[in-house]
């Protein structure tokens, strides 16, 4: 059995499994600076051992988390982490599109334990 990789944050949780086949064949859209992202390291449990071995050229995967689209990060977290000890100024990026993003969550919003 394949296991689902998830990201949780508070009370919101997303299937990253699923974020990453939408993202698998496209390219990043964009950057973000990890630096505007710092601030939120202090709720992500990051394992620094498996930050040093994270690759940065891999895109990170970002969700619209508002109803003006801004994004969210839900896979890359340990590669925002990297990038600030190593300061690296920016890191490419997938968007998924607010259909995907919905696609991709199982907690969180509208959602509720037990939706299927």
């Amino acid at each position: 059995m394949t296991e689902v990789e998830t990201f949780r944050l508070m009370g919101w949780t997303w299937d990253v499994s699923a974020a990453k086949k939408y993202a698998a064949s496209r390219h990043p859209g964009g950057h973000l600076r990890p630096r505007h992202w710092a601030g939120l390291l202090a709720l992500i449990d990051i394992d620094q051992v498996h930050a040093e071995l994270v690759d940065l050229g891999e895109p990170l995967i970002a969700v619209p988390a508002s109803p003006r689209g801004g994004p969210l990060v839900i896979d890359g977290w340990h590669r925002i982490a990297r990038a600030l000890r190593e300061g690296v100024a920016e890191l490419p990026v997938i968007l998924l599109s607010k259909e995907e993003e919905y696609a991709c969550r199982i907690h969180g919003g509208s959602r509720c334990y037990g939706w299927a």
